[in-house]
């Protein structure tokens, strides 16, 4: 199963991508920890990343597709990968769906997480670290849907997203993922 995981900060993506790499028998792939293991590995894309990241700058599109394409290429993900927090853009979406596409092996789903901005906040507030004060929290929610809407819109008109309800216990959503990406495994 190839599957992209969308979600909020706070949504509990960490916590359910975790348990659905398991349940899946699939690597759980973080756009964030590519992009520092990148960055450890110096080499050309890694060094090239570090220097965007150093500067307080994104990393461009391109790298980035090139550090996941580098990634999924490897063994444990020749049964498929959840991916998180790539694509961000309409942009590497395309991108990233025209390089499967060629290799045969297109997404099988995206699940979007969805929760509630209150409960987002109540959940951030509750962790108590510094990049989780309220004004930021706000900010960060702010810029998620303003990038995230986009992509949503584009997998939504290609019959491959599914929302999923984010609040409840961890076991509830845990099962409604889980549910919803069987069926898509059955399309």
């Amino acid at each position: 199963m190839r599957i992209v995981f969308i979600g909020p900060p706070g949504a509990g993506k960490g916590t359910q991508a975790a348990r659905l790499s398991r349940r899946f028998g699939v690597p759980h792939l973080s756009t964030g920890e590519l992009l520092r293991e990148a960055c450890r590995l110096k080499n050309e894309v890694g060094r090239q990343a570090a220097e965007f990241m150093l500067s307080g700058k994104l990393v461009p599109d391109s790298l980035v597709h090139q550090i996941v394409v580098d990634r999924i290429v490897h063994a444990d993900c020749e049964g498929g990968y959840l991916m998180d927090g790539f694509p961000r853009t309409v942009p590497q979406a395309e991108k990233f769906d025209r390089f499967l596409t060629d290799q045969g092996q297109p997404l099988n789903v995206v699940v979007e997480l969805r929760v509630r901005e209150r409960d987002l906040l109540e959940r951030l507030k509750g962790r108590g670290r510094e990049d989780d004060a309220a004004e930021i929290v706000r900010n960060r929610l702010e810029q998620y849907r303003r990038l995230t809407t986009p992509i949503l819109d584009y997998y939504r008109h290609s019959g491959r997203l599914r929302t999923i309800d984010g609040h409840g216990l961890p076991d509830e959503v845990t099962q409604r993922l889980v549910e919803a990406i069987e069926a898509a495994r059955a399309v």
